[in-house]
């Protein structure tokens, strides 16, 4: 059963190919792989980014805040029908505690509620109450689909406290155009090729056997955010398609034609 609502810290580092295969079989020892990653090994994530039409919510989440929010649409398939199921999260993040919702409905459903408030027609206690906290998020914002990220992840907990989960993320692919989950799974690389993106998700303090071992291994925190990068690749994208200035051919006549700006 996935879980539909969390409370955690969660620390993200960057790791090479080398490293990921050091870490592994340390990692093994106290933890063990989740249903989906026992099943397959790994599995794969896709998820579509809302924002605002000035890219409101992800600027202000840069500017990191004590408080920010973000609202994604995510599937662990590619949606082959308008029945196929999905989740609408809102995730939160107050002082550094993470807080995610999340609602389960049809393709069908999450958009006509994103587009309309139209609640689904058979719904359960839970997701009523996160549909109605993401209706207050969207009071605030007005939103648009901004972002398609999918990854391949594999997950770990504890063998002592399944609250405790290590994911490795890899093969990061993003893009800002054909924005539905439907289109398919295409994108640009957000990593470089045999990175990976570790996330340590944890109710209290990160283990002590861990935390040698990350330090052994030249391992460091890293605030990472996934959809942040896919907007400051955007903004460096587009700006050096905008900003496009020409190069005098003529200095006299550029400083001349300045001289009166100057004055003023």
């Amino acid at each position: 059963m996935i879980t539909k609502t969390f409370k955690r810290y969660e620390k993200k580092f960057q790791l090479s190919a080398s490293q990921f295969e050091q870490l592994l079989p340390i990692l093994l020892k106290e933890m063990v792989p989740d249903s989906f990653t026992s099943q397959n090994d790994i599995y794969s994530i896709y998820n579509i980014y809302y924002d605002t039409k000035n890219y409101d919510i992800i600027r202000h989440s840069l500017s990191k805040p004590y408080y920010k929010e973000k609202l994604r649409l995510r599937s662990y398939a590619i949606p082959s029908s308008p029945d196929d199921m999905v989740f609408l999260e809102l995730k939160k993040k107050i002082g550094g505690i993470v807080n995610k919702r999340r609602a389960t409905m049809t393709l069908a459903e999450a958009n006509r509620f994103l587009s309309n408030r139209e609640y689904p027609q058979t719904i359960n206690t839970l997701n009523q109450l996160v549909l109605e906290e993401i209706e207050v998020f969207l009071d605030h914002h007005s939103i648009e689909p901004k972002a398609y990220i999918s990854y391949e992840r594999s997950a770990y907990f504890g063998k002592n406290d399944p609250e405790f989960r290590v994911t490795f993320d890899h093969n990061i692919k993003t893009r800002q155009n054909d924005l539905a989950l439907e289109n398919g799974d295409f994108g640009n690389p957000l990593l470089p090729e045999g990175s990976y993106l570790m996330e340590i998700k944890i109710l209290g303090a990160i283990p002590l056997w861990l935390t040698q071992t990350l330090s052994e291994l030249k391992i460091y925190a890293s605030s990472f955010s996934k959809y942040g990068n896919t907007y400051k690749a955007y903004r460096k994208q587009s700006m050096g398609k905008i900003i496009t200035l020409p190069i005098p051919t003529n200095p006299e006549l550029n400083r001349n034609e300045l001289k009166p700006c100057i004055n003023k």
